[in-house]
């Protein structure tokens, strides 16, 4: 494979050369992100029940935070505050903007927002891009005073905005594309759209998916060897190993990578790790684990335990120590039209004061919800039953995006 170089930005002017890093998500919030489902076509034969799903995951993150609520049009917005309404989800905590989307999982398809630990000393400014692509200095560290969409004042707030390609797997992505951008506008942030420097000096604007990653706020980030290394469904060809680890750092403030194997049977993203391994403290994760030797997932997730048990953290108090490795059964296989689905406890979602997670009319669920109940103590543990909606591969933490607090 053709190695490629760092990002073209001068090292000074990179995310975390000026203090920036990707927060864990179970750091505050200011509100969460969601795209109202109207494809069809994700859920053939099924769709009836998901708006009502939606109601439920809105009505129980509205409670906690705000809710930013993509809608096609404002015909769009009418039908979903019907149904919101009758679910009790509807109130002034859930905030709806007008853009067309192809389909939801703006895990995906939405940026990645940044937060700063301190102002850079002696740096200069990047220059980066807003959200129409109009390149400019942004000065730090004072803050702008302009009012974001939703409200708050416009600081010194970055938002990531990879290419998006539709997993590199499916046709209608445009609109998709563009979700990033308009998010982090309705945000206040500035939006930094991060490239890679081919060896013949051109530039390759990176391609890569929220669900594909995971983080513990402290300079560790989880992925998978299938998703980003394997050349099916391949999103950045001139990316290697090095370079992937390169742009975590320059773009994340990552210090060490825990490269898992593989994903779970039915995930069409083709290994994202937001289905298998999960960071729930600095040091601590949560792993599925296949209890049926003759399941096709048993020797995958069997193979990602050992690796997890070998790997170092750093956690921000120290770095190189183990991981705290908690096991959560899989669910039974989810089946539907002979094909097997991407149903995993691990695809919950940590908002502010509440933990959505995924349940299937499973024995495990009950042993999936304990489990979290004890990892997250002073957090609610909400099932959301999600039968219905892994028909369309994904489930809550795929469909879902936080917008971290300022």
């Amino acid at each position: 494979m053709t190695k490629t170089g760092s990002a073209s930005k001068p090292p000074s002017a990179l995310p975390s050369a000026l203090g920036y890093r990707m927060p864990a998500e179970w750091e505050p919030h200011e509100s969460t992100w969601l795209a109202w489902p109207h494809f069809r076509g994700d859920w053939p034969g099924k769709f009836e029940p998901i708006p009502w799903v939606y109601a439920e995951i809105v009505r129980n993150l509205a409670r906690h935070e705000r809710v930013d609520l993509i809608v096609n049009s404002p015909n769009a917005e009418r039908r979903a505050r019907a149904v919101l309404e009758l679910a009790d989800a509807l109130s002034e905590n859930v905030r709806f903007h007008h853009w067309r989307t192809d389909r939801v999982w703006t895990r995906d398809s939405g940026c990645i927002f940044l937060t700063r630990n301190s102002a850079p000393q002696g740096r200069k400014p990047p220059v980066i891009e807003d959200a129409n692509g109009t390149a400019e200095a942004v000065p730090f560290p004072k803050p702008s005073h302009r009012k974001s969409s939703t409200g708050k004042q416009d600081g010194p707030r970055i938002a990531l905005h990879f290419q998006f390609n539709g997993w590199a797997k499916y046709p209608n992505y445009k609109l998709d594309e563009k979700i990033g951008g308009r998010m982090a506008k309705a945000a206040g942030a500035r939006v930094v759209r991060p490239v890679v420097v081919h060896p013949n000096g051109g530039e390759h604007r990176v391609v890569l998916e929220g669900g594909s990653i995971d983080v513990n706020g402290c300079s560790t980030l989880l992925t998978t060897e299938e998703c980003l290394l394997s050349t099916t469904q391949q999103r950045n060809p001139p990316m290697d190993r090095a370079a992937y680890e390169q742009l975590f750092a320059d773009y994340f403030g990552v210090q060490s990578v825990i490269w898992l194997d593989s994903g779970i049977a039915g995930d069409d993203t083709h290994g994202h790790v937001d289905d298998i391994t999960r960071f729930v403290a600095p040091n601590t994760v949560v792993t599925m684990v296949e209890q049926n030797e003759q399941s096709e997932n048993y020797a995958p997730l069997y193979a990602n335990l050992w690796r997890l048990k070998a790997a170092r953290v750093s956690s921000g108090s120290s770095d190189g120590q183990k991981l705290e490795i908690v096991e959560i059964p899989m669910p039974r296989p989810v089946v539907f039209e002979g094909r097997q689905l991407p149903a995993s406890y691990a695809n919950f979602y940590i908002a502010n004061g509440v933990v959505l997670v995924p349940v299937f009319n499973d024995p495990n669920d009950r042993i999936a919800l304990n489990v979290l109940a004890e990892v997250f103590p002073t957090r609610e543990i909400a099932p959301i039953y999600s039968g219905d909606l892994i028909w369309g591969f994904g489930a809550l933490h795929c469909m879902t995006q936080q917008q971290p607090e300022n």
